[in-house]
């Protein structure tokens, strides 16, 4: 039965998480990733050879809005956490939990580590996550009598940020097909909210089929481990233990038995193990299935508070999940000192935001010695902070950086950033080391030491050799 909302604690919840992230958006730099959509909001198009337009279209807005600033591009991600954490708890009123248990899985969602870390930064991964936290719940009010017309329109929404929720949408099709209420799929609602949401997909998909579906090439790459996000197949089980937080295991391992117990809800915890055994077999990412878990912390709060007779046991196990998601997933540390302490070794997106500028630095120092050059990075992240903090503009062949621009013939020379010396041999007759990146705090990010090269005598046209140069992953 569904219960009256407290808005009250809820939102008060959900105001206080958006408030932190907003309170620490500016303490470190920029992402590399929130470099790359900077600079891919300013090549509006249907799509990308990585990703759908939507985040790349807020960062465009952001910058229209915001200018410059970080805290104005993280605003969106940081009101996107707070609404993940505002729709978790009408996911347990929608599952019959009362206030106390509604405002309790609000928390456990604000507390967790995945939702403070994607709250953080402007990625896919933000909105993935309330997508998928809203298709839940909006296919439990469908389930009972609602509309499906809502979910056919989120999930159109949502494949516009990323295709990961396609995987949603076809456990959650099996789990009704295997478990029920197969009733459910003889009515014409969810098949005409499923060609609502295709036809919301559908520029995208045409700009993949156009364009040879790159994206299907990234997916292989990320299965062989080539994203920096990647992990190896076995960590795959454990990580799902700390995207949470290991004290609130017991909420969401509670909330998955409840859902596989309940014939009107039993498709959802048959849909959480399938996607977990397809992401394992396939090579996907361990956060992959994070979506699932505001709907198990939902369907776990209101049993696991009628269990405990103190419930300030819960509470405590909120509020030490709290502070330890925020210490590692937010940037508490100051940057001089992070080096020092194992953050960046747990959570190592925190090391990412530190040291662009002073890599631009160092590239438009080696440039200014070498009049009419260009500027040639290995990866979107080194390209993004060139053209961020100058000396811009930067040329690469990572992802869809090898679409938007390819060197001028006339640039005979390029200061080439992130490749080795023998691959540079190949395109290169002379090339002679200039620079190591040094971030100025000692930490041992993925580009600390990266070299520095200056490429002179150029073998080839650069649109013979654009095609050697581009790489997907």
């Amino acid at each position: 039965m569904t219960r009256d909302v407290a808005w009250g604690p809820v939102g008060a919840l959900a105001a206080a998480s958006t408030a932190v992230l907003l309170a620490t958006a500016s303490r470190y730099g920029y992402h590399r990733d929130e470099l790359y959509f900077l600079e891919a909001g300013r090549h509006p198009a249907f799509g990308y050879v990585d990703q759908p337009p939507f985040t790349p279209l807020v960062a465009r807005v952001a910058t229209e809005l915001f200018g410059e600033s970080l805290v104005g591009l993280r605003l969106s991600p940081a009101v996107a956490a707070g609404l993940t954490v505002l729709v978790t708890a009408l996911i347990a009123g929608e599952l019959g939990a009362g206030r106390g248990a509604q405002a309790f899985a609000a928390a456990c969602t604000a507390a967790a580590a995945f939702p403070l870390a994607v709250g953080h930064l402007l990625s896919t991964s933000t909105f993935d996550l309330l997508a998928w936290t809203a298709v839940c719940w909006l296919v439990l009010r469908a389930l009972r009598g609602c509309s499906w017309l809502p979910v056919g329109l989120v999930v159109g929404v949502g494949l516009q940020n990323k295709a990961l929720l396609a995987f949603l949408l076809a456990a959650l099709l099996a789990g009704l097909l295997l478990a029920g209420p197969r009733s459910v799929l003889r009515s014409p609602g969810p098949w005409l909210a499923g060609l609502v949401a295709l036809l919301l997909w559908t520029p995208f998909l045409v700009w993949q089929a156009l364009h040879g579906w790159p994206l299907l090439e990234l997916s292989s790459a990320i299965a062989e481990g080539s994203s920096g996000s990647s992990e190896p197949w076995w960590l795959f089980v454990p990580f799902q233990l700390v995207l949470v937080g290991l004290l609130l295991v017991p909420v969401w391992v509670t909330g998955w038995w409840r859902l596989a117990r309940e014939p009107d809800h039993r498709a959802f915890a048959v849909a959480y193990v399938l996607l977990a055994l397809v992401f394992l077999v396939t090579g996907g990412k361990p956060y992959y299935l994070a979506g699932m878990y505001p709907l198990l912390l939902a369907a776990g709060a209101e049993p696991v508070l009628a269990w405990l007779r103190h419930r300030w046991v819960a509470w405590t196990a909120v509020a030490v999940t709290a502070v330890a998601s925020a210490v590692l997933m937010l940037p508490l540390v100051p940057a001089r000192d992070l080096a020092a302490t194992p953050v960046p070794q747990i959570y190592g997106e925190a090391g990412e935001q530190v040291g662009w500028p002073e890599l631009a630095a160092t590239v438009a120092a080696v440039q200014a010695g070498v009049p009419g050059s260009v500027v040639l990075t290995a990866n979107y992240g080194q390209a993004g902070a060139v053209d961020r903090f100058g000396p811009g503009p930067a040329y690469s062949g990572h992802n869809a950086y090898a679409d938007w621009r390819v060197p001028p013939e006339e640039a005979r020379s390029a200061v080439v950033v992130g490749y080795d010396e023998a691959g540079l041999r190949r395109w290169c007759g002379v090339v002679e080391p200039a620079a190591r990146i040094d971030n100025g705090v000692g930490l041992d990010n993925d580009e600390q030491g990266t070299p520095v090269w200056i490429c002179r005598e150029r073998v080839a046209p650069w649109a013979q050799l654009w095609p050697q140069v581009r790489h997907i992953s």
